[in-house]
């Protein structure tokens, strides 16, 4: 839903210039080009962790994940597929900004899926040629080992 309120746009100083529909019209296309909701990361808990053990900002990490899209639910990469975990350091840019944020938020142990839009994923242009430009994303992933 879109809210404007007309109201609230009026100028704020007193040598306004600019007509008040014009300027209307310049913050209708700016609210409307920045409101996206669900922006980001969701997480949906598959199994509780321990709740105490949580990975910070530059801990090595070890886990396992399965990649689907969230348009259609294929699956596009597995280390469970692979038989090998992951291990990478957490919220260093390392990985997808999504996971940077979604797996701090998972205590050890925890499986869980994350929810991933397009831009905390691989963003407009995707990863040719496994992933399609402004793919949502959902891993299905859990947290073995904090290092």
């Amino acid at each position: 839903m879109w809210l404007v309120k007309p109201l609230a746009l009026r100028c704020a100083t007193a040598n306004c210039s600019q007509s008040s529909s014009s300027r209307l019209l310049k913050v209708a296309s700016r609210s409307l080009s920045y409101s996206k909701p669900n922006m980001g990361v969701t997480k949906e808990v598959i199994a509780a962790g321990d709740g105490v053990n949580f990975p910070k900002k530059g801990d090595t990490v070890t886990m396992h994940y399965t990649g689907t899209f969230e348009s259609n639910g294929a699956k596009f990469d597995s280390s469970r597929d692979r038989g090998k975990p992951f291990v990478t350091k957490i919220g260093v840019g390392q990985v997808i900004k999504g996971w940077d944020e979604g797996v701090p938020t998972m205590s050890l142990g925890e499986r869980a899926k994350l929810h991933i839009t397009y831009d905390y994923a691989y963003g407009e242009n995707g990863y040719p040629p496994i992933i399609p430009p402004r793919s949502g994303l959902v891993f299905d992933v859990e947290l073995i080992k904090i290092n």
